[in-house]
């Protein structure tokens, strides 16, 4: 038997493929296939199964697609409806994959479809649980992502929930390995370790849900604290229950090299967005007027998610040479096909071709410092929230980049300000959008906080995020 995770940091995700004799399981898979397919036919095993702990609301999963190629059933839980031939199981349904066993246990709060699948090996052994978004580790699935499709309320959910992990998984042996579906970084908790693997006997004692003194402990603390789910979160839902067009087509189409005259003709008839995903540092030196960036080099697929939200978007693409592939296969990870093709020979070609470019008034730590002891300044921190109240210039707003679409229009276009994240690469997805909407008397500052933090710049006491994490739960 055998085990491999295959985590995806920039969606911090894990999907897993099992093989026992001859014969292999895939547990959530990502949209493209080609790994699995390539993993299954150097390890000469036959795809039994394709197994799903729920509608997945943050990635569009490869299911269908794997199906399609290698004919093997989709498996989803007890009262899924997907729109698409699958297997519904049962409750503690029993699904034989070589010398091993996979059991169904349906836990549904995060959803109500959300199964786990406990493997149970060649002695009988019940050895691991690949806990989907019930149970991740340090935390729990949000309950609040079904709440629209049920008519159930966050607090019944997270009801649902605490009878699911209290009364089928708690229970279970201390040695069984938990696989979670998600990680830190993941909007579909609040509170995940770094680790993306643990024995349940270690969550028992370390994850703040299972220690709840009762059940409406437990409701309070997993609904305290949740941030509005990113836009994006109920169309990947859709497309995981309905379906989606093939990976190979979306590939195909977003592959199409446009000329700079093609380019720009077919941005200016079809409105499509100009997505710009080469770094920070390239961007803002030059890059195509109106162009959004977001840099391969970070949390890409969700802040593209969040940011431009709807998934049926056209979009047309500037990259780094070679780059092209990997910028529509993590745009599909998260349901955005509509990809008309990107710039033959990137941001150069275009300024080559003697068309428009913009740039980003970025100014160094150093040169903000001395700029604001000669003035008063309004500053402005996108970084998230708890990364704020860690520690933050004096008098600087906090607008987290998160939500730019609702402060934006706070800003006063007369009056200069100065905008920094961590490091660089939000602030410039700031400065793309804020340009592309007409404003531009502002300074970003490179490097971010990290670079403000060598400065002489007046800053608050530093707090540790697990304090602060600890007082918001």
């Amino acid at each position: 038997m055998k085990i491999e995770q295959i985590y995806t940091g920039c969606l911090a995700q894990g999907a897993y493929y099992i093989t026992s004799a001859g014969k292999a399981a895939i547990i959530d898979p990502l949209r493209e296939t080609e790994p699995y397919i390539r993993r299954l036919n150097e390890d000469g095993v036959e795809l039994e199964y394709i197994f799903e702990t729920h509608f997945h609301a943050d990635f569009v999963s490869g299911h269908l697609d794997l199906s399609r190629k290698t004919g093997a059933p989709i498996v989803y839980g007890p009262t899924a409806q997907p729109e698409f031939e699958a297997i519904i199981a049962e409750d503690e349904q029993i699904f034989e994959i070589g010398n091993i066993k996979i059991k169904v246990l349906h836990t549904p709060g995060h959803t109500l479809e959300s199964s786990c699948y406990l493997l149970i090996d060649e002695n009988g052994t019940e050895k691991a649980l690949f806990s989907g978004d019930t149970l991740f580790l340090g935390d729990v699935g949000r309950p609040d992502l079904a709440q629209k499709g049920s008519n159930m309320t966050q607090e019944e959910l997270a009801g649902l929930l605490y009878d699911s992990l209290y009364h089928r998984i708690l229970p279970l042996d201390d040695g069984i390995t938990v696989y979670p579906a998600h990680g830190a970084g993941s909007a579909c908790g609040k509170n995940m370790q770094k680790e993306t693997a643990d024995t349940l006997g270690n969550q028992k004692k370390t994850n703040y849900a299972l220690n709840q003194k009762d059940k409406q402990s437990f409701i309070n603390e997993v609904t305290d604290g949740l941030l509005p789910p990113p836009a994006y979160f109920g169309m990947n839902v859709m497309m995981n229950k309905k379906g989606y067009s093939s990976f190979d087509e979306v590939l195909s189409q977003g592959l199409h090299a446009l000329s700079p005259e093609q380019f720009e003709e077919i941005a200016e008839a079809s409105g499509a967005l100009i997505l710009d995903v080469r770094t920070s540092h390239e961007f803002v030196k030059g890059f195509i007027p109106q162009s959004i960036n977001i840099g391969l080099d970070g949390d890409f697929a969700p802040w593209v998610g969040a940011l431009i939200a709807d998934v049926n978007q056209s979009i047309l693409l500037v990259t780094e040479n070679g780059n092209e592939e990997e910028a529509v296969t993590r745009l599909s990870r998260v349901g955005f096909d509509h990809i008309l093709g990107f710039l033959e020979g990137n941001f150069e070609a275009w300024k080559k071709s003697g068309k428009e470019t913009d740039f980003v008034n970025r100014i160094s730590a150093q040169q903000f410092e001395s700029e604001i002891k000669e003035k008063e300044a309004k500053i402005i921190d996108i970084r998230k929230e708890i990364e704020y109240c860690a520690e933050h210039i004096h008098e600087a707003y906090s607008k987290p980049l998160a939500y730019i679409n609702e402060w934006i229009h706070e800003i006063n276009p007369a009056e200069h300000f100065y905008m920094h994240c961590g490091s660089g690469y939000r602030s410039t997805i700031a400065a793309s959008i804020l340009q592309a909407r007409g404003y531009r008397n502002f300074s970003e500052i490179e490097g971010g906080f990290k670079a403000i933090a060598s400065t002489g710049i007046p800053k608050s006491d530093y707090v540790c995020q697990t304090k602060i994490l600890n007082k918001l739960d």
